[in-house]
């Protein structure tokens, strides 16, 4: 039997007032968080990409209901291979990876294997072939990691300097960025 939440799922489209109410509803009822969460890391699912275009609506308002989750959120970055999956889900890695360094009372905290997890999502990500968008969230998400492991910042100039001749004006212009920004 559905539950609840994939009954909502199934009425959810690509058109962004429908993802907003459907994130709402969950917004309104935190205990369908969870099943969210893990509708996100269950491929197998019909409804895997439509709870992930879900939970990046939900974590711009309330990023901190991930705690908890960080663990198995983190761990299963690698099963996702759906591009309707991976855009989203890569937008919320930037948005953790930016709260876990604000450092202030409302900060995600991110344990050395959730941030390794990250980064091997994130590089992942940057080197197939997947869509320009989730490799610009992949990029600035690697660049912030950078000013804290030393070693990133130079295998992401050399991934973007490798690839940067062979990709869209909207990567060039996320890697130019974040390029300036290295040197």
């Amino acid at each position: 039997m559905l539950s609840e939440l994939q009954k909502k799922l199934d009425y959810v489209n690509a058109y962004r007032e429908n993802r907003l109410k459907a994130a709402q509803d969950i917004l309104e009822n935190p205990a369908l968080f969870a099943e969210l969460v893990s509708i996100c890391f269950t491929p197998s699912d019909k409804n895997n990409h439509k709870a992930c275009w879900i939970l990046e609506f939900v974590s711009y308002e309330e990023l901190n209901w991930l705690q908890p989750h960080l663990d198995f959120f983190c761990s299963n970055l690698k099963i996702l291979k759906d591009e309707s999956s991976l855009r989203p889900i890569a937008k919320v890695v930037q948005l953790l990876i930016k709260s876990h360094y604000k450092k202030n009372e409302n900060c995600i905290t991110l344990s050395e294997n959730n941030l390794q997890d990250i980064i091997e999502a994130s590089f992942d990500w940057l080197i197939t072939d997947v869509k320009v968008a989730t490799k610009a969230y992949s990029i600035r998400t690697l660049y912030v990691l950078g000013n804290y492991y030393d070693w990133i910042h130079s295998e992401l100039k050399v991934i973007i300097d490798k690839d940067y001749a062979d990709h869209s004006a909207a990567y060039k212009a996320v890697a130019k960025e974040v390029l300036k920004k290295i040197k």
